[in-house]
Parts: C-alpha cells; structure tokens; sequence
C-alpha cells in the first residue's frame, strides 16, 4: 500500500510539471490523427456514442462529455490561476493588472479582423470568425516551460494571465454566440447555485463544494448555455486568501488537487476526441478561405495584437511590464498567443455547420497552432541565450 501511495504521488507530481501537459497534449493529437486516418470508422463511431441519462440534455456523445464537461474542469483551473495572479500574485494592482488585459483585448479584436480579411468575408456567418481569438494555456505554457525556463518569472506569469482572460473573452462569446433556445430558468438556476458555492467556499462548507458544483453545471448545460462557463464562474468565486489557521488558501488547494487531473486527462482526452481530422481535410484545407482565415488570424492577428495592445498600454500609461521583463520577452509571448488548439478547437466544433468544415477549420487551427509554437521556440532560445549571458533590462 506504501509502495502504491508513493507511486501514485510521483505521478500526480509528474503530471504538475507544465511541460507534462504540452507533451500529453502533443502525444493525444498525435494518436488521434493516426487514429482518424488508419481506423476513421472506429474513430467517428467511439466518439459518437452517446451516453448519460436523458434528463436535463444529459444524453450526449462522448465527445460532447469530454468538450462540455471534462474542459469544465481545465477552466475550473484556469479561472483559479488568474483570480490568485490577479488578486495576490505579480499582477496585483491595476496597472500590472492593465498589461495583460490590453494584450489580449488586442489579441482578440485583431486576429478576428485579419481573419475575416484575409477569408474575405467567409469567416463573417456563424460566428466563425470567433475561431482565432483563443490561445491555449496549456500548450503554450509548455512550450515556454520547454525553451524559456531562463527567463524572468514575471513573462510565465504574463503569458498565463493573458491566456486566461483571452480564455475567458472567448468563453463569454460561446455563451453569446452558440447559445441556442436559451431556457433562461435553468440559467437563473445555474446562477444561484454558483453563488451558493462562492458562499459555501467562504465559509469553508467543502464537503458542499463539488455537490453544488456539479449541479450548477448540470443547470447551465440545460440552460443552452456552453457549460465550460460554470468552470471558469466556479474558479473565479473560490477564495484566494487563506483564512484564519489555513496555511494555504482554498484555491491553492483545490488548484494543487485539479491541476494534475486537467493536465493529465481532461485537455488530452480533449484532443483525442477534436485533432482526428482525415488527411483529406488537411489538403482541402490548402484552398479552403476558412482555413486561410484561420492561419492568418493565429499566426499574424495574434503577434501584431497582443504585442500592440500591450505596448500601447505601456505607451499611454495605463500599464507596466512585470519587473525584469523586456519587450524582447514580449514578443514570444506574442507569437504563443498564437497556438489556438483547444479553444479554436472548440469554437470550431461549435460555429461551423458540418463535419467537412470542422475538419477543415481544424487542419487550419493544428497547422498555424504548430508553425506558431516553432517560431516562439525559436525565439525564446535566443532570448534564453541573452538572458544567460546578461540581466534583461525591462523598457516601458
């Protein structure tokens, strides 16, 4: 039993370490790819098995279970991570606040107007144009955990910021914009048990914690609602702070228990179940406007964005770069914006009206997802390389 228990903590400390998440991620696409293109049939026919019980919409594909409810729980953590940066860590104060969001205003409003041009127009139905405003938190931390290590603290802690309230941007859109025969009384229901759990969180009623959780996501589904909204609502209502006689606070804690499970299961069975897209996809891709919206709008929108929203927030005063981080730093940050993957993924699924489309927006989203990860690679090694040679002096 001693020998199982230590076995089990090394790997829920393997699955912590950031790089674990890119590598799973990049292993899970991997088989889906082989997957959908040596067995399609196998591949279709297991993730469109529905399961679950029919009450409140709840009989679903096991594709809908990974999408609406595993991701939940990637959220969850999301929403956890930035509430704690922004409440108690290096982006407390409205200025170090400020940074992160003009970054991903920016890297959202641009990558959706070049995407829209660069598809003349064909991206403009369905909120489809949506698809290149996300970046993945998990991939790109991962690829920063990979080739940035050397650098400051604070570019982590600007990239993870600004994912997550580009995360959180695009969840809002989902719920705008795919949200069909809205039942506004499940919604409302939704809500109220979300405030119940912020209330049983403050006063450390845990035992109700995931009871009342599960409910208001359950609500939310039936609402027509997206229901990965109740993951990012759930993190956001936890409390950072530790109270009286805690050594940690409970978002430390619950961010320690869940992160492991939506590095390790949640975000690869995630891409399992979305990146099997036939290579026949992949090569109408090649003159599909959709597609080449889509690249455009990741590998271009994305860089000109985030780098341009952040130094115009700089510029006008309004924000401040994270101590001993440069606009040098800055720049890779920008282009790993620029892996969309499990979000873009997600809009994707949601926005376009068939299964060649989606498979074709897909092969888009991989294709400029990976061209952005080498770029940023690239360019954090160079950075690394300076940064051991000297200090990086921050401007701005």
């Amino acid at each position: 039993m001693r020998e199982m228990r230590r076995r089990v903590g090394a790997l829920t400390e393997f699955l912590r370490q950031e790089t674990t998440g890119g590598r799973l991620l990049l292993a899970a696409t991997a088989l889906a790819l082989l997957w959908a293109n040596l067995a399609a049939g196998s591949y279709t026919r297991f993730w469109g098995t529905e399961v679950g019980p029919g009450g409140l919409h709840l009989h679903l594909p096991l594709s809908g279970w990974v999408a609406d409810g595993l991701l939940a729980v990637f959220f969850v953590v999301a929403g956890l991570e930035v509430k704690r940066e922004l409440t108690v860590g290096e982006l407390a104060g409205w200025r170090a606040a400020a940074l992160p969001v003009a970054a991903a205003a920016g890297g959202m409003v641009v990558p959706a107007l070049v995407a829209l041009g660069a598809s003349r127009g064909a991206l403009a139905g369905g909120g489809a144009w949506a698809i290149p405003v996300a970046t993945d938190i998990a991939f790109a931390l991962g690829v920063l955990a990979l080739a940035g290590s050397a650098l400051p603290s604070g570019v982590r802690v600007l990239l993870l910021s600004m994912a997550v309230i580009d995360d959180l941007g695009a969840i809002a859109l989902i719920a705008t914009l795919f949200t069909r025969d809205l039942r506004p009384w499940w919604l409302l229901a939704g809500l109220a048990l979300c405030a119940g759990y912020g209330y049983a969180a403050r006063r450390r009623w845990v035992w109700l914690l995931v009871p009342l959780g599960v409910a208001a996501w359950g609500c939310v589904h039936a609402s027509g609602v997206h229901a990965t909204v109740t993951g990012i609502l759930l993190g956001l209502l936890t409390p950072v702070r530790p109270a009286a006689g805690e050594e940690e606070s409970l978002a430390e804690r619950f961010e320690h228990r869940l992160h492991p499970f939506s590095a390790g299961l949640a975000v690869p069975l995630f891409a399992l179940a979305a990146a099997g897209i036939p290579l026949a996809a992949a090569r109408a891709a090649v003159t599909d406007p959709v597609a080449h919206g889509i690249v455009a709008g990741l590998l271009v929108g994305k860089a000109l964005g985030i780098f341009g929203g952040a130094w115009l927030a700089v510029r006008l005063g309004v924000g401040r770069l994270p101590a001993g981080v440069g606009w040098g730093d800055m720049l890779p940050v920008a282009v790993l914006g620029g892996i969309g993957y499990t979000v873009s993924l997600l809009v994707a699924r949601l926005a376009l009206p068939d299964a060649a489309a989606q498979d074709r927006a897909a092969a888009a989203v991989l294709a400029a997802s990976t061209a952005a990860s080498l770029i940023a690679v690239g360019l954090l090694r160079r950075r690394t390389a300076r940064a051991r040679a000297g200090p990086v002096r921050p401007r701005g």
